[in-house]
């Protein structure tokens, strides 16, 4: 947990995303929701949203951690239920963070670093101290550490996680969606991290 106690988990992944996936993510924030988890998430199309949604339909904390002010801004705001707090920049110790993290930063546009930053936040939250207690996710894929370019952007928050030893739960993997599916049922909540 967290250092206020609080059960925070990062959700995230890839902008193209199955639909029978996004649904499966959202019904994934409605019951770590429902029972007390914050998520921190970036907003970006696709995993994010649909993990906002999921939270929002149960009324669930959310932290939103965005790369820009007004980023995805039509996608949020209308219907918000629950508790939603918004980051609209990352802090300079995230980009710091981000460029050690990235194995090609000094390529990157100024928005994708902001982007990679902003990732940096959603998994160590707002004071770089604060780590998730698990990432929830869904990559082309499948992977838990980021090594790989398929990853995406999602590969630096794994990357971060990865450093810190936080368990990672990517749903393109067979036996991760069977455990999200019994979080799902009731079945597997002790299994949760």
């Amino acid at each position: 947990m967290s250092d206020s106690g609080r059960a925070i988990y990062a959700g995230i992944g890839a902008r193209c995303v199955p639909n029978s996936v996004l649904l499966l993510l959202e019904q994934t924030a409605a019951v770590l929701g429902r029972q007390g988890w914050v998520l921190r998430t970036g907003m970006s199309p696709g995993a994010d949203q649909a993990f906002y949604r999921g939270a929002l339909q149960a009324r669930g904390e959310v932290e939103l951690y965005l790369p820009w002010p007004g980023f995805e801004q039509g996608a949020r705001g209308v219907g918000e239920r629950g508790a939603v707090r918004v980051w609209e920049q990352a802090t300079d110790g995230a980009r710091e963070l981000a460029a050690r993290f990235h194995p090609g930063w000094e390529e990157l546009d100024r928005d994708t670093r902001s982007k990679r930053a902003r990732d940096v936040h959603q998994v160590l939250g707002r004071d770089l101290a604060t780590p998730v207690r698990m990432v929830v996710c869904w990559t082309e894929d499948g992977g838990i550490d980021g090594a790989s370019a398929r990853s995406g952007g999602t590969g630096q928050a794994l990357r971060v996680a990865h450093s810190g030893a936080i368990p990672v739960i990517n749903l393109a993997r067979q036996e991760h969606e069977a455990l999200v599916h019994r979080w799902i049922s009731g079945e597997g909540a002790e299994a949760i991290p």
